[in-house]
């Protein structure tokens, strides 16, 4: 048997007190529900939550309910704290020894930089005047000027509060089983719901009226559905360290040097996550170099503050390195009737920025909005569940499209690996320096507290324009005529690197 937990039963204003016990039912004796949600993870959950607050019926698969142990999905941007507020799940960050994130440091061959979330994003995208409740201080620096943060902690704690929160929903039935397959007619190829099968092996099946496919970066269904596949280059190599003395406290790391880019940040009271990004057939991580260990000893290490050097060793001496994919899917539209494939089973980009939680949670926000019952009485009604998902694809775009584009290009310069792309890596780092509007703007995109695609558009070719500056600037007079040629290839390189993301973020 399944392990099937239905949500605490509380009355509601909105159904008569038969209804809820006979939607239990239907979900429990029947596998029949307004949504099937296959995923209990970040947007799966939420999602769910949200649903059943609506006084959707709600069954969400599962197949393992143990608390998930991942080294990304660990730093929440405050877009994202601004949303989960929003979607009544602020509570979550609590109990779980989060900690505060007020932006970052950028450490380029030993030289720092704090880039802190800026203190002139005290309203929200919409201007309707909220501010990020919970996730705001007073700046000791400018005294009434608030400041977004951030959070970070250790992912499997984080879902397991989400999912604690799913079972407090008497809307909601949380099962345990492994989706095999999607059941659809025949006729029309409308998705009526999946099969599952459980831990002792007893095959099952779940109806829903609308069918979400929300099952992570390793989607099972994205090659049933999507027609292209994503895109991986590279792998995050992730150690905890114990007791790392960081830099700066509160903030994440990001480390620059000959190698790609090191990320720091502390998830725990006494735990820091270390990130670092291997591409695929690097020289210095080939088994003749000792491997990854290898070059994570040899290369990396030597590159680290002093201050984290010890930690970093120990953790790589007690041997429990894990790697992620780093993966590029651009989003698309689906037209399949009865389903949706959400969350990195539909669109991923570079962990580099942390901004997965971020858009998964503005994603539910959206879908809160458009999928309302006011919107969309039956969810059955596939003609206008497309419509509304369409809607969807475009509306997300402000967000989504800057986290996505930036995540890659940014990745693109701090992983450089050309004298082009060195160029611009320096020009990117000199611009953080300038302070002001040149940090604000680029941290607010991250954050996704600036929803502008426009506004990355022109940060992004600043720092082209320094870079060549920088260049000019550096060379001798009689090298000039090879310098404003050099220049060119260092503006050639910053479109090719931008413009490809933004092109697949026009393509529906």
């Amino acid at each position: 048997m399944p392990l099937i937990i239905d949500g605490s039963p509380s009355p509601s204003p909105s159904l008569s007190p038969s209804e809820p016990c006979l939607a239990t039912l239907r979900r429990r004796e029947h596998h029949e529900s307004d949504v099937v949600i296959v995923g209990a993870g970040i947007l799966g959950t939420s999602l769910a939550v949200t649903l059943a607050r609506q006084n959707r019926s709600v069954i969400l698969l599962e197949k393992s309910l143990k608390e998930p142990d991942r080294i990304v999905g660990e730093l929440l941007q405050p877009g994202g704290v601004q949303a989960l507020q929003k979607l009544g799940l602020r509570d979550c960050l609590e109990d779980i020894d989060a900690i505060r994130v007020k932006g970052y440091e950028v450490i380029y061959y030993g030289n720092e930089v704090e880039i802190p979330y800026p203190s002139n994003a005290a309203r929200d995208d919409h201007g309707d005047g909220g501010e990020f409740d919970g996730a705001m201080e007073e700046s000791k620096a400018c005294a009434g000027v608030k400041r977004p943060e951030g959070r970070s902690f250790h992912h499997g704690r984080f879902i397991q509060q989400l999912r604690a929160a799913a079972m407090r929903e008497e809307n909601i039935s949380l099962i345990e089983s492994t989706v095999t397959g999607t059941i659809r007619t025949g006729y029309t190829g409308q998705v009526l719901g999946v099969e599952a099968e459980t831990k002792d092996g007893k095959k099952d099946v779940y109806f829903g009226q609308l069918t979400v496919l929300a099952d992570g970066y390793a989607s099972r269904f994205r090659k049933e559905f999507l027609a292209h596949a994503p895109v991986s280059k590279s792998k995050f190599y992730g150690l905890e360290l114990i007791d790392a003395d960081l830099p700066r406290s509160m903030h994440g790391h990001v480390i620059l040097g000959e190698g790609a880019p090191v990320l720091l940040y502390q998830i725990g009271t006494r735990e820091t996550r270390a990130l670092v990004d291997v591409r695929d057939g690097t020289p210095s991580a080939s088994l003749a170099n000792g491997g990854v260990k290898g070059h994570l000893r040899n290369v990396v290490l030597p590159s680290l503050p002093k201050c984290v050097q010890s930690s970093f060793e120990r953790a790589l001496d007690d041997g429990k390195l894990r790697s992620m994919p780093n993966s590029w899917l651009p989003p698309s539209t689906q037209q399949v009737p009865g389903m949706v494939l959400l969350g990195d089973a539909m669109n991923m980009r570079h962990p580099l920025t942390g901004g997965g939680m971020t858009v998964a949670f503005n994603d539910v926000l959206m879908l809160r909005d458009l999928l309302s019952p006011e919107k969309v009485p039956d969810l059955g009604d596939t003609a206008r569940v497309k419509k509304q998902m369409r809607r969807f694809h475009w509306r997300r775009k402000n967000l989504t499209s800057v986290i996505n584009i930036l995540a890659q290009a940014l990745y693109s310069l701090f992983a450089a690996d050309d004298p082009q792309l060195k160029a611009l890596q320096l020009g990117c780092f000199r611009y953080f320096q300038q302070g002001g509007h040149c940090i604000d703007g680029p941290v607010g995109l991250l954050a996704g507290i600036i929803r502008q695609p426009f506004v990355l558009f022109y940060h992004f070719f600043a720092v082209a324009l320094l870079s060549i500056w920088l260049v000019i600037r550096q060379s001798p007079v009689y090298r000039l005529p090879l310098t404003l040629i050099s220049t060119v290839g260092i503006f050639w390189k910053a479109c090719i690197v931008i413009f490809p993301f933004i092109f697949s973020e026009l393509r529906s």
